[in-house]
């Protein structure tokens, strides 16, 4: 036989023959590491340690310990929850047990069903099957005897899994002792591997195939780790986050509920709107800052406008739809984009009125399926905080780096730091030419760069290929909660289709029409840039009440000493009083009477001197040594009720992000006794 060359992670090459398999090139470096190996990586994917190899490959042995030997862990947990389930209760049909974030799952299709007290049963079992350790044995067989095998088993999902395995693809059995299921694979060297560190979760419904007019059934959740001091810190996690769950302290707070009436649909009451509108008051200044211009578009428009911006088609089974008498369809808007650009449209745009950024609070309606839902996490009717910028090409580097600092500082003020900017690259389905999404990704691509420059590598980056929007490639921001978990929430995209489906166009430097049909040229309208620095305004308020749940004690001892000006001997109305500042018309409210101010309260629009709620910057706060005051009004001190010049404050400089925070939990603790 000829021979192959194998390349180790260091660099180092060795001849073997082809057809010697990862195991036995273990055993000839070292036996204790043919040992504690349970797999290996051959060119980067992973494979059985008993596959042979066959042409030049680089090779890397994976040790139980690994972090890519955990999905394998987990792989195999299910395969030996399947076989407890079947041993427990004969005739039991198992169906596919996939590995999934943080865990796995197993559908089975069985007469009763499963009751809480079987998961102590079941785990039992497994641990007696784990104890065996039976070896993983692969075997390839012919899709004739695959069926006939699983038919006489009365395995009628296997058989349609046969048939769905593509021709060109080999069957692969995989056998346990005397157990055997139809697998992809790869698995780890035996079932002792798996370990003690395993527990199941829960039961729950699930259709076959994710189809609701096929037969349903019923999923076991378990997850696995490599150790059993992972596995309780994982579940602490989970004790964690219950605690800390919106759903219960929406109700514990009195602030919302969901009823099956509306299913993913938020019912606010008093409170929970208040501090809603207190976001939104706070996400009004940041916008107006930046320079964008508030507007509004309609809840539902015709069909034959959603065909036209491409959505109807890539989009249209989210979509909720209605028809009137006179027959026309009409469509709950998804999005905020294509009414956007009839914004844009409205008038003639020269090259001197780019960028032009529009901002909506639009309500939108997206289907979702019933078993996605969950809480104010993933519905169907939410407030986006969305906005477009209408620019030329040779603006997108400076207008997106613009975006990520707007998002990054709002991120920083409700306390994220952490956090992981991924590049999506175009999916399968999807709208426009080769040329445009290459255009588009090298863009965003020049701008994440950029953004890891700047911030000296501290901000992390990753590339997703296929995960981009039907219209463009985007940034997702990634953000990591106070108990480890991490949650996709603002994006930046690049449309360089959307503007040209629906006829927008401006006049450039040659007093010419240029529009996204156009050829490319020096300029060009863009395509849109889609700007959600909190994407859904759902996400932030769960934080924030999960947030104010673990610090109201501390907030309301902060809030008495968050102004605690020091007068000058002497001077103003004398010293500072201890029960609280003085109400005078002519003073500016407390951070507690702007949370109200931020909810529309009238007073607080009054202290802002008549201004439109939003607008301007908010007011500032700093440490004991000085008042709080707003831009353009010399306030009076809240403590002592002498005016700012005469008690002679001295302000000190505090990071923006810790007066916001100060000021919200302010907010929250008026809100919540």
């Amino acid at each position: 036989m000829t021979d192959v060359t194998i390349t180790f992670p260091d660099g180092k090459q060795r001849q073997v023959q082809a057809g010697t398999t990862g195991l036995e090139i273990a055993k000839s470096i070292s036996p204790s590491l043919a040992k504690r190996t349970v797999a290996m990586q051959l060119n980067g994917a992973l494979a059985d340690l008993a596959d042979p190899i066959n042409q030049d490959a680089s090779i890397n042995f994976v040790s139980r310990t690994d972090p890519a030997a955990l999905e394998l862990i987990r792989h195999d947990a299910a395969h030996v929850l399947a076989e407890a389930v079947q041993s427990i209760w004969p005739g039991t049909q198992v169906t596919i047990g996939p590995v999934i974030d943080n865990g796995f799952y197993y559908d089975f299709a069985k007469q009763q069903p499963f009751e809480p007290e079987d998961i102590p049963k079941i785990e039992k079992r497994m641990g007696e099957i784990i104890a065996k350790n039976a070896p993983f044995t692969k075997e390839v067989w012919s899709r004739n005897k695959a069926k006939e095998f699983f038919k006489d088993k009365g395995e009628y999902f296997k058989v349609e899994l046969v048939d769905a395995i593509p021709e060109d693809q080999d069957l692969k059995i995989y056998k346990q002792g005397e157990w055997l299921d139809l697998c992809r694979g790869p698995h780890m060297t035996s079932t002792g591997q798996v370990g003690k560190a395993f527990k199941l979760m829960k039961f729950a419904g699930a259709y076959w195939r994710g189809d609701s007019t096929k037969p349903q059934l019923q999923r076991i959740y378990g997850t696995a780790f490599a150790t059993e001091d992972e596995l309780k810190a994982y579940l602490h996690q989970l004790e964690e986050a219950e605690k800390r769950d919106h759903r219960k302290l929406g109700r514990e707070m009195d602030l919302f509920h969901f009823q099956e009436e509306a299913p993913g649909s938020v019912f606010w009451h008093p409170k929970g709107w208040t501090l809603f509108q207190t976001l939104i008051a706070y996400m009004r200044r940041q916008q107006a800052r930046a320079g964008y211009t508030e507007v509004n578009t309609p809840d539902m428009m015709e069909k034959h406008f959603w065909e036209l911006s491409g959505h109807w088609e890539n989009y249209g089974e989210n979509m909720f739809t209605t028809v009137l008498p006179d027959e026309r369809v009409f469509c709950c808007k998804p999005m905020n984009c294509p009414g956007h650009v009839q914004i844009y449209k409205n008038g003639l745009k020269s090259y001197r009125d780019l960028p032009l950024r529009i901002a909506e609070f639009g309500k939108v309606h997206r289907y979702e399926p019933s078993g996605a839902l969950h809480g104010m996490l993933r519905v169907r009717h939410f407030t986006q905080d969305d906005a477009h910028i209408f620019l030329t090409e040779h603006q997108i580097m400076e207008e997106c780096l613009k975006i990520n600092d707007l998002i990054l500082s709002i991120y920083k003020d409700f306390g994220f730091e952490n956090i992981v900017i991924k590049l999506s690259l175009r999916p399968e389905k999807r709208v426009g030419s080769d040329e445009l999404w290459d255009k588009a990704e090298k863009a965003l691509s020049d701008v994440l760069d950029e953004v890891k420059r700047r911030s000296n590598d501290q901000i992390k980056t990753e590339i997703q290929p296929g995960e981009g929007a039907f219209y463009g490639p985007k940034l997702e921001y990634v953000l990591r909660d106070a108990i480890g978990r991490d949650w996709q929430c603002g994006t930046t995209q690049v449309d360089f289709n959307l503007a040209g489906r629906l006829g927008a166009f401006y006049i450039d430097e040659k007093s010419e029409k240029n529009s996204g049909n156009d050829p490319p040229r020096d300029l060009r309208l863009a395509r849109t840039l889609h700007r959600h620095p909190h994407r859904e305004l759902r996400r932030p308020f769960s934080a924030v009440a999960r947030a104010a749940a673990d610090r109201r004690r501390a907030d309301r001892f902060r809030r008495q000493r968050l102004c605690r000006p020091r007068c000058r001997e002497g001077e103003g109305a004398g010293p500072a009083r201890r029960n609280g500042p003085s109400q005078r018309k002519d003073q500016p409210q407390s951070p507690r009477a702007f949370a109200d101010e931020g909810a529309g309260d009238p007073r607080g629009r009054k202290a802002r001197g008549g201004r439109e709620e939003g607008l301007g910057p908010p007011p500032r706060v700093s440490g004991p040594d000085c008042t709080w005051s707003r831009r353009g009004v010399n306030g009076a001190c809240p403590r002592s009720g002498a005016s700012r010049s005469a008690v002679g404050c001295r302000r000190k400089s505090v990071a923006r992000s810790r007066v916001t925070r100060s000021c919200f939990s302010s907010a929250v603790s008026a809100l919540i006794p």
